[in-house]
């Protein structure tokens, strides 16, 4: 399996792993732009832009996009995300440049039908609907919005009602050309197939041009406070989280094992003693979510009204007691568990491009494998319990509430069980 990396003659950066024993291709375009590059007034944009994409080029209508795509047992999708939007397919070996041609046309030649741009203002607005009827996506857009207050990464993704329905074809256009920059564009291959070919495929991006008036994102500061919403539903929603670093820190992996030993499986410290001592819910786990110049250490849970008192408590009494309490067998199994996942997910060529992108993005090389899992082992006992420390003595906690919520601790509460 070879790696290589070229980059065109506008700023696009190409870069393939070539798996010759696999008869399928994953292959994408990752864009350096989310919805944190967003003006407030555009919130949602960039998350609609994704859809649009999708609903016609100028010799492709939504129709033919997917039928053409699916005539040879393709698939093709995209997602937002805060900092990226990627638009990728996988395909078999033979139909790479069917491919590569859909995605540069649906991102460079997209028309924004101002007819479709109505009818996937309703999609969108249903999909919001849905979120709102979800109370663990409701529960996370809270926490959001509180660790993050009256910044780009404390906005929704998917945006406001009122903002989705003021969008027009002029402000799909002003975005992308705010953002669509070449230099900021990643074209990743992973499967059969050849690096030089790709390079050529991906000349068909050479009309998006190197910026010339860029978007300067501000840096973001974590916020903490409490965000309740008391409502008559099934169970009451707890999440609580605290500022973390961020993609870049050398105290990454420190945080990955550490949130792997409080809250990443069965043998986690939080499954452990709040499901199987106390039954005090179905699921509960941790999150170690980073960005560009900062991050969130979270976790969640769900439990009855007449419960939530008795699991916040649990959940800040098992915070305090890890600090001292975590021990090198603990400390190891994590590591395992870290280097398990990443080479799991090399058994896949979709991951594979996508670990290669994200790596070209965000440290801008290849990031190799054992130079990960070399990371992954570094990791002593004393740096997991510094990590958490500092987290949990110098960070104001964000706590969201939702639902059955009355009697959980409030965040003054919840920081004294913490620090006491």
């Amino acid at each position: 399996m070879t790696i290589s990396i070229d980059k065109l003659k506008n700023g696009i950066r190409v870069i393939t792993e070539e798996i010759p024993s696999i008869e399928s291709v994953s292959v994408g375009v990752w864009i350096n732009a989310g919805s944190r590059n967003e003006r407030k007034k555009e919130n949602g944009i960039a998350h609609f832009l994704e859809h649009m994409a999708f609903k016609g080029t100028e010799k492709r209508n939504a129709l033919q996009i997917a039928e053409e795509i699916e005539n040879v047992g393709g698939f093709i999708n995209a997602y937002t995300s805060r900092e990226i939007t990627c638009y990728y397919a996988k395909v078999l070996k033979d139909h790479l440049p069917l491919a590569v041609d859909i995605l540069s046309d649906i991102i460079s030649n997209s028309i924004f039908n101002e007819k479709e741009i109505e009818i996937e203002k309703g999609v969108i607005i249903q999909e919001i609907g849905q979120m709102k009827d979800t109370p663990d996506d409701v529960i996370f857009e809270m926490l959001q919005k509180e660790a993050f207050a009256d910044t780009e990464l404390g906005r929704s993704i998917l945006g406001s009602v009122e903002n989705i329905e003021s969008f027009t074809r002029n402000n799909f256009i002003d975005f992308i050309e705010n953002n669509y920059f070449s230099e900021k564009i990643v074209v990743c291959g992973a499967g059969n197939l050849k690096h030089k070919e790709l390079c050529r495929l991906a000349e068909n991006l050479e009309n998006l041009k190197a910026s010339k008036k860029q978007r300067t994102v501000s840096k973001v500061e974590f916020k903490g406070g409490e965000n309740r919403i008391i409502k008559d539903l099934e169970q009451a929603h707890f999440a609580v989280g605290f500022e973390a670093p961020s993609l870049k820190s050398t105290k990454l992996f420190a945080g990955k094992v550490f949130s792997v030993i409080m809250g990443g499986g069965m043998s986690s410290r939080l499954f452990q003693e709040i499901r199987e001592k106390r039954g005090l819910c179905y699921s509960i786990g941790t999150s170690f979510d980073c960005y560009s110049d900062n991050g969130i250490f979270l976790s969640y849970a769900g439990t009855s009204g007449e419960k939530i008192k008795e699991l916040s408590e649990v959940i800040a009494c098992e915070f305090k007691n890890c600090i001292d309490g975590i021990t090198e067998i603990e400390v190891e199994r994590a590591k395992t568990q870290l280097r398990s996942s990443l080479l799991m997910g090399l058994e896949n060529s979709s991951s594979r491009s996508e670990r290669l992108a994200r790596g070209l993005i965000i440290w801008g090389k290849i990031v190799e494998v054992q130079d990960t899992i070399a990371k992954i082992d570094s990791v002593k006992l004393q740096d997991v319990k510094n990590f958490g420390a500092e987290m949990f003595h110098n960070s104001n906690p964000a706590l969201a509430l939702y639902g059955k919520v009355k009697d959980a601790l409030d965040i003054k509460q919840f920081s004294q069980k913490l620090l006491n």
